[in-house]
């Protein structure tokens, strides 16, 4: 059965464009700086907590299509979204309420390669949710609190949520594979320029096909469930 997610078909058999993927791989940061609030304006009083932004946060498919210069991609990435059987079956086996909150851009290449898998996850394993807000709608604040381990706010930034609002894991920017190859590359000099890099990661992401971020939020929920946190930052 086709996705609710695919309410536009002509828009699914656009291919995937090299040339705007290109960014993937190479850091989608966010580091922004609001400009200062009038010295009479009063400064507002908000909660930033991942489980409020989460209520504020969009589901997966109104995210999707806020895309004002990708959406052809999107929906070529969301009608591709597939889950091994292996990782439903583990997800399912955790049990329980969890929720994924995740601070993404658009146009983030990493974004793209990773959120429609998620969503896709989360859409067949009962108890787990997915919802996406953008750092400009508040998300800047969970990407302050999880920040790369070399300083970096960046997308996407992934939090767990239990049942109870709590949050038990994260996951920033990169899956773990992906980030250590990037690393290698680096290390070898002329592959590492930023051309090369970003080819590396698009060759990845297409023969990984969302598996290793999957995964990845499976042992997050795995390990809450057993009462351990993790928090992959990255570097």
């Amino acid at each position: 059965m086709r996705s609710a997610w695919l309410v536009t078909p002509l828009l699914l058999v656009a291919p995937l464009s090299a040339s705007l993927l290109r960014d993937t791989g190479l850091r989608c940061a966010t580091e922004t700086v609001a400009p200062p609030a009038p010295a009479s304006a009063p400064v507002p009083s908000r909660d930033t907590s991942a489980i409020t932004l989460y209520g504020r946060a969009l589901p997966f498919p109104e995210f999707m299509e806020r895309s004002s210069q990708r959406l052809p991609e999107w929906y070529a990435a969301a009608d591709a979204a597939q889950v091994p059987d292996s990782l439903l079956r583990r997800a399912r086996a955790v049990g329980g309420q969890w929720r994924v909150l995740v601070v993404a851009v658009d146009t983030c290449g990493d974004s793209l390669r990773q959120l429609p898998t998620v969503a896709r996850l989360a859409e067949l394993v009962h108890g787990l949710s997915m919802r996406v807000i953008t750092p400009a709608e508040g998300g800047e604040a969970v990407q302050a609190m999880y920040r790369s381990l070399d300083g970096r706010k960046a997308t996407p930034t992934y939090v767990l949520l239990d049942a109870s609002g709590a949050e038990r894991g994260c996951i920033v920017e990169l899956p773990a594979p992906l980030r250590r190859l990037l690393h290698e590359r680096r290390a070898e000099g002329t592959r590492g320029t930023n051309q090369a890099l970003a080819d590396t990661a698009l060759a990845w992401y297409r023969a990984d096909r969302g598996v290793s971020i999957a995964s990845e939020i499976v042992a997050l929920m795995e390990s809450a469930a057993a009462g351990r946190t993790l928090c992959d930052r990255g570097s």
